[in-house]
């Protein structure tokens, strides 16, 4: 049997994935959670094979969580489940170690075969992420701002990657959809955590990183 713990914020995501899952014979749902933090505990006492990971939640976000299950003795395999494809998303997922990386709207049958896979050992990436690691692959990045960026959370890599594009302060709230004084907020903190005071440097720090 394969023990799996579903670990997203929306409880029809959950369903979902329990009524794609449960039905088969070798795969046992152990539990769930609804944030990251609930996922260390529930990873703790159930012990699972496989962890279906989601990347945007509250309290503890997925990515953060996956690096510190995967810190653990003995960790489970982590099969990434997002609504997103973003580049910055797949690449630190698969430098944190996740086994794979799957959009929310994979074919069930494809989805049930990816956990079976993951379990095996073997990675499993969507076609659209599997593309952008190619492209990934083929890009000289620079280390340093690689490093760089890796200091900023998600939601500053989100404001990062906009101040890239050019948008102003108010595209980007309405891209993100919060508010213009939370992403003054971040921009304040980026430019802290990169030692600049220049949306220039911001956007080329990310350029040099590969996330465009």
């Amino acid at each position: 049997m394969i023990r799996v713990v579903i670990v997203d914020d929306d409880p029809m995501v959950r369903t979902g994935l329990r009524l794609i899952l449960g039905g088969e014979p070798d795969l046992d749902l152990v539990g769930e959670a609804a944030d990251g933090r609930q996922a260390m505990t529930v990873v703790r006492d159930m012990r699972p094979d496989v962890v279906l990971m989601d990347i945007r939640m509250p309290v503890q976000d997925g990515l953060t969580t996956t690096e510190l299950l995967l810190d653990r003795p003995s960790p489970p395999r982590i099969l990434v489940l997002t609504t997103f494809d973003a580049d910055d998303m797949v690449l630190r997922a698969l430098r944190l170690g996740a086994h794979g990386f799957l959009l929310k709207d994979t074919p069930p049958a494809k989805m049930i075969e990816a956990v079976r896979a993951v379990a095996r050992g073997e990675p499993v990436l969507s076609p659209s992420v599997a593309h952008q690691v190619i492209a990934a692959a083929t890009c000289r990045y620079k280390p340093q701002a690689v490093k760089e960026l890796d200091q900023l959370t998600e939601r500053e890599r989100e404001v990062a990657i906009e101040v890239a594009k050019g948008s102003s302060n108010s595209e980007i709230a309405t891209n993100l959809s919060v508010s213009v004084a939370t992403v003054k907020a971040n921009i304040t903190r980026i430019f802290a955590k990169l030692g600049t005071d220049s949306r220039v440097d911001v956007a080329n720090t990310v350029r040099d990183a590969g996330l465009l």
